[in-house]
């Protein structure tokens, strides 16, 4: 078993508890790799989605299909591995479980784009989920172990920084790659890119001392130190009803960003008129201007409310959510492509905040021991259920309406999929009064 050791700052810290409001050394820099590797990560897991077309074109794959790979049976490794690594994790060295995760999905990128068929095509996905399990649990827990309480709502916020810059890079990259060579080409480079970030990790990040910060800051671990038991974390996480909650309020959400993101640009490129070179500028940019910005403004505004109260982790995505509503139905509703990106905006930048926002809660809400796997517990519900029942409902939907409506049975699917964000605005509001109550203690 592999041993932490302490940063020299997580020392310094504990010494003098107003050091304990810096970071770690060497933290920022450890931060922007991470950022980076999450980078990879979703930029690999979205090139599917970017790339539907010409896949179909190539493989013959229907929406039904695409659904599956890119849902169900994606989630289905990605999620039930990721409770077996965030305890290992837990238990040995962060570092190296991400290091090995990076190289693994990374080399299963490379093999999706040498995939002659569709069975092929999804034994490489299906790859790619189980490398990308081991991705982000050991990055939250070890971001955590950087910053100290008061600063993680804006260090997870640049972290999750990751899909919007990873999606915005897939898709000016991967979509310029395959219409400049092939579809191919861009699966097989952009792998390659990721086996050499494995190694960049390796060498670049160091294991930081577990819940150094916490204690430093006065904020005694709920349970003693040591190595996580397995179980007993899992009873915790599910018995708790703050945390399983946001679990169940982010995958409703998912549900939504999933569903629809897995589709957008098919939707955009089938429906809309837009081409491929059109899809890897103007598409790119909404995704990075508008993921990226409610993502990051959503931490600052995390770690700005919470200090007034808990709630704060609640309503902030459940007001976002609710505004969110019109602009997406004017989305799936706008008759040309460039009117469809304008309105697309507004729920790219809303429909986010929440991801920050159940990422800090989970961190800050359980002891140092426990938060990679609660991490991977999160990503367990959110995931299972938001990335393995959107894209599949979707293409089903899209599959079933087609025969009566072939022009148009994507739009049709995307406002089928428009009730789940008064689902997932119910779920945040009651998490909101199950933190008051702790709050109060009512």
């Amino acid at each position: 078993m592999a041993s932490s050791s302490p940063t020299p700052a997580a020392a310094d810290s504990s010494a003098s508890p107003a050091a304990a409001l810096r970071p770690a050394k060497g933290a920022w820099p450890v931060l922007a790799i991470l950022c980076f590797v999450y980078v990879l990560n979703f930029l690999d897991r979205q090139l599917l989605s970017i790339l539907a077309k010409p896949i179909q074109d190539d493989l013959g794959v229907t929406d039904g299909q695409l659904g599956l790979i890119s849902g169900l049976y994606f989630a289905l490794f990605y999620c039930l591995i990721s409770i077996p690594v965030g305890w290992l994790a837990d238990r040995t060295n962060r570092v190296r479980v991400l290091a090995f995760a990076c190289g693994l999905w990374s080399a299963a990128t490379v093999a999706c784009g040498l995939s002659a068929n569709y069975p092929q095509l999804v034994l490489a996905r299906m790859t790619v989920g189980v490398g990308e399990a081991g991705g982000v649990p050991p990055s939250y827990a070890i971001i955590t172990d950087y910053f100290p309480p008061g600063q993680r709502g804006t260090a997870l916020g640049l972290f999750n920084l990751g899909p919007p810059i990873g999606q915005a890079l897939g898709v000016a990259f991967g979509a310029a790659i395959a219409a400049a060579y092939s579809w191919r080409m861009a699966f097989i480079l952009l792998g390659a890119v990721g086996i050499v970030t494995a190694i960049a990790v390796l060498a670049g990040v160091r294991e930081p001392e577990r819940g150094a910060l916490d204690r430093a800051a006065g904020q005694a671990p709920k349970l003693q130190a040591g190595p996580a038991k397995f179980w007993p974390t899992v009873r915790m996480f599910f018995s708790t009803p703050a945390l399983a909650l946001v679990a169940s309020a982010s995958a409703a959400t998912q549900i939504i960003t999933y569903g629809a993101g897995n589709f957008t640009v098919l939707f955009l490129m089938r429906e809309k008129g837009m081409t491929l070179e059109d899809v890897s500028l103007w598409y790119a940019l909404v995704v990075a201007v508008g993921m990226g910005g409610g993502i990051f403004v959503s931490g600052r505004v995390i770690d700005k409310y919470t200090r007034r109260t808990k709630a704060a982790y609640a309503l902030a995505p459940a007001v976002s959510l609710a505004l969110a509503v019109p602009a997406y139905l004017a989305f799936v509703w706008a008759p040309s492509w460039p009117l469809a990106l304008a309105f697309l905006l507004f729920p790219t930048f809303l429909n986010y905040f929440y991801l920050s926002s159940a990422v800090a809660l989970v961190q800050e809400e359980v002891a140092p021991e426990q938060r990679v796997l609660s991490g991977a517990l999160l990503l367990l519900v959110m995931n299972l259920i938001g990335m393995g029942v959107g894209p599949t409902f979707v293409g089903a939907v899209s599959d079933l309406v087609r025969a009566a409506h072939p022009e148009n049975s994507l739009q049709i699917a995307f406002y089928a999929l428009a009730p789940m964000y008064l689902v997932a605005v119910g779920l945040f509001v009651a998490l909101a009064r199950v933190l008051r109550r702790e709050e109060t203690g009512a």
